[in-house]
């Protein structure tokens, strides 16, 4: 509109602001990222490649590759396909994902916004009125006319400069937020992509404990039909009776919790993935269909700060309560207001821009006076909060480094437990061949075989356990390190 560029306000309005930016100063302390850990390893001794157990499955030797890096798909070093097709599912499924990219948007879209408050809002009215002056008193028009009508179109401009550096400290700390629901969204993958791989290898131990219980039932209900048989004859007491039926319904006992595990374990699963429990998912998982893998990458102890998502949270949020800092102590200083208006006033709509021009331009500072303390103690207590936003960082870093090291203090156990669990298998499965060959020449009875298949029996629920604690604690320790996030392409990098 021609009679707004003719008017001197935009100018006037630009020089003032570049005078109070010039003079402006950013107050509260600039954040600085923590120092990296002066941590040389995560155990006392360094983590050394764990013990084999020959010709068993996952009783692989394990080495440790320190500074290796974490793929993205972490879980497909299990080889498993059933495992990596329901994690990918999981992964577009999930409802848990999809509230922690919307909580990102949410977060990037009040960032965005805040933003705006570095420029000037500007903002456009008009209004149109008829009316009549009474003939009793002076016309409110040139013309004389009683009746007429009014129109007034209106540009305002408001600018508050931000000489303190109260805006940029806002948009400083919800930046920081955003970079929170960024490391949330990385933590929620993390979670669900371990959670599934967890379950699997639970639901592949329970299968095969399952199994043997199975047998340690049929063996203990064969005991006891020939104690019974050996009783009516009077070759056995009923005390022996009495106690076998006892030992039949101990081992009986135990069938229902495993069958209630797994299958609240299978609802589970196809929760992660996004489905109703009503929904029969394909995979089914064995111990034999996992590999494990011969090598696992150890990050540095300086890097892990770096992949944590919860690290990384909870140093942005120190670094928000930095910038609140800041914003509490600039609403104690002055604030400036610069405003503009310019339009035009008529009873002629074809002269709304050619006459009857107005404009005018205003600056205002404010400062607080007397606010009983109110300001000054909510400065002390973003103060108190930045303390304490440290001491949480402090706490999340140590409590990184304690799931590391109990992890790699896993690992290493684990292989020894395998170990020992398939010698007592393997001692077992030798008494009780050698209990057969002493049945089949007439030196034993057969309550001695089903004793010693009883025994085997129990021994291979006892490795069944041992081999998924190798599975487990070795996606335990990917998930330790920050599950490889950083190397997905559907998680955003910044």
């Amino acid at each position: 509109m021609s009679l707004i560029r003719q008017s001197p306000f935009l100018g006037l309005l630009a020089i003032t602001s570049v005078c109070l930016l010039a003079v402006g100063c950013v107050v509260g302390p600039n954040f600085k990222k923590p120092a990296a850990p002066q941590a040389p390893d995560y155990t006392p001794t360094p983590a050394t490649a764990t013990t084999a157990t020959p010709n068993v499955s996952a009783g692989e030797a394990q080495a440790f590759a320190k500074g290796r890096d974490i793929p993205g798909d972490w879980w497909s070093v299990f080889h498993s396909k059933p495992l990596d097709d329901l994690i990918e599912r999981a992964l577009k499924a999930n409802p848990d994902l999809k509230s922690a990219q919307a909580a990102l948007q949410v977060a990037r879209e009040n960032t965005l916004a805040q933003r705006g408050y570095y420029y000037p809002t500007v903002t456009a009215g008009f209004s149109a009125a008829r009316g009549r002056t009474s003939s009793e008193v002076s016309p409110a028009t040139f013309s004389g006319a009683l009746a007429y009508s009014f129109f007034t179109p209106e540009v305002s401009v408001s600018y508050t400069p931000d000489v303190f550096g109260l805006n940029k400290r806002t948009v400083e700390s919800l930046k920081a937020q955003e970079e929170q629901a960024r490391y949330a969204l990385a933590a929620t993958h993390i979670t669900i992509s371990s959670n599934i791989a967890g379950a699997a290898i639970l639901e592949a131990s329970l299968r095969g404990q399952i199994a043997a219980t199975r047998e340690l039932i049929s063996a203990a209900t064969k005991m006891l039909e020939i104690l019974r048989s050996q009783y009516a004859k009077g070759y056995a007491s009923q005390l022996d009776v009495a106690a076998q039926e006892a030992q039949v319904a101990q081992v009986a006992a135990t069938m229902p919790p495993l069958l209630k595990q797994l299958a609240q374990n299978r609802d589970l699963l196809a929760a992660l993935s996004g489905a109703y429990p009503n929904q029969e998912m394909a995979e089914r998982f064995e111990l034999a269909s996992f590999e494990l893998p011969r090598e696992l990458p150890v990050s540095l102890p300086s890097k892990l700060v770096e992949q944590r998502p919860d690290v990384l949270q909870a140093e942005e949020n120190l670094h928000a309560a930095a910038a609140l800092i800041g914003v509490a102590h600039a609403n104690r200083l002055p604030s400036f207001n610069l405003t503009a208006d310019a339009g035009s006033m008529t009873v002629i709509f074809s002269h709304l821009f050619s006459k009857g021009g107005f404009w005018d331009t205003a600056a205002g500072i404010t400062k607080p006076i007397y606010d009983a303390g109110t300001l000054r103690h909510r400065e002390q207590a973003a103060i108190a909060a930045y303390t304490q936003a440290q001491e949480q960082y402090q706490s999340t870093v140590l409590t990184a480094f304690q799931n590391v090291a109990d992890t790699l203090h896993a690992v290493q156990q684990d292989a020894e437990g395998l170990k020992a669990a398939a010698a007592a298998t393997t001692a077992a499965a030798v008494t009780l061949d050698l209990t057969q060959k002493q049945l089949d020449s007439g030196y034993t009875n057969y309550l001695a075989l089903l004793t010693a298949e009883q025994a085997y029996q129990q021994a291979v629920i006892n490795q069944v356990q041992a081999q998924s604690n190798r599975y487990t604690d070795t996606a335990a320790l990917y998930q330790a390190l920050g599950g490889g996030w950083w190397n997905r392409p559907d998680l955003p990098k910044n």
